[in-house]
């Protein structure tokens, strides 16, 4: 082959190239990646949250269907969840009083914060400033007891969050109805209330006791 035809050959090949290169640059379809090299290996199928979607076997359905979100395996603890490990029984009650401690630090914002919840979901009963003196608590069979009396005064911040989760006598649970930060905020409060001058209860000793084993599920 002379060396015509070779240059000839030689630009033709490099101008198939630019051409080539530029058609593969101008896409119909905005969206589409172009053409792809085995593709497969490197494109998995995108489940969405909450769909169902059906295993695929050969080339075929298998009439499997499947559930994109999974339980979580026992015992899993979500990012930022603190569980609280004191059954709502005898033992537990006994068991928190002293082995159940707040994790929120005693501020001027947390102690507020508990107020606000007070005001939301316990003052009806307990009243104003924690006498027992609501205006629905009046109408109860039995009205609640002043934070401030003698065997009520000296309450734990384990045992006022044990009562606050569980219930106790007449008072219902409020676990479903506050988190569990929010609960430790309102035992601040109670707290604020019974001792306005600076809190006075004996401290929790946690090595004092063995906790009950229940760990509290995380609130939806």
């Amino acid at each position: 082959m002379n060396k015509k035809a070779t240059k000839i050959i030689t630009l033709m090949a490099v101008f198939g190239c630019v051409a080539i290169a530029f058609t593969s640059c101008d896409k119909k379809d905005a969206n589409s990646p172009g053409v792809e090299y085995m593709p497969d290996m490197y494109r998995s199928p995108s489940l969405e949250s909450n769909m169902a979607y059906v295993t695929i076997k050969n080339g075929k359905e298998t009439g499997d269907t499947l559930q994109v979100n999974r339980m979580p395996v026992a015992g899993t603890i979500a990012r930022g969840f603190l569980p609280y490990a004191f059954a709502d029984t005898p033992e537990g009650y006994e068991a928190a009083k002293v082995g159940a401690h707040n994790p929120l630090e005693r501020n001027d914002k947390n102690v507020a914060e508990g107020k606000e919840l007070y005001g939301k979901f316990c003052i009806h009963c307990h009243g104003e400033s924690g006498q027992g003196d609501g205006p629905v608590g009046l109408k109860l069979p039995g009205a609640p007891p002043a934070y401030t009396a003698a065997d009520k005064i000296n309450m734990t911040e384990g045992e006022l969050f044990q009562i606050i989760t569980y219930g106790k006598g007449l008072m219902g649970p409020h676990k479903p109805l506050v988190s569990q930060e929010e609960r430790w905020k309102l035992v601040l409060y109670v707290q604020h209330l019974q001792h306005p001058n600076g809190v006075t209860a004996p401290a929790a000793d946690s090595a004092a006791v063995k906790p009950a084993p229940k760990m509290e599920a995380k609130k939806k």
